[in-house]
């Protein structure tokens, strides 16, 4: 498992690792939505169409 060699890996006593964790979730989560998610959603989902009908006038 992943998390086990993390843990032995970071340096610093418990409460450190701990924080150390918690920032390397953070800067994953980060990457994900500002890369992953974006690049991944542009090639699945089809190109948003418009809804905004401008041919309409409005009454006064």
């Amino acid at each position: 498992m992943i998390f086990p060699f993390v843990w032995r890996v970071l340096p610093g006593p418990t409460a450190l690792k701990v924080i150390e964790l918690l920032v390397l979730l953070a800067v994953v989560v980060f990457a994900l939505f500002t890369w992953v998610f974006p690049f991944v959603a542009a090639d699945i989902l089809p190109p948003p169409d418009g809804t905004v009908d401008t041919s309409a006038t409005p009454t006064p």
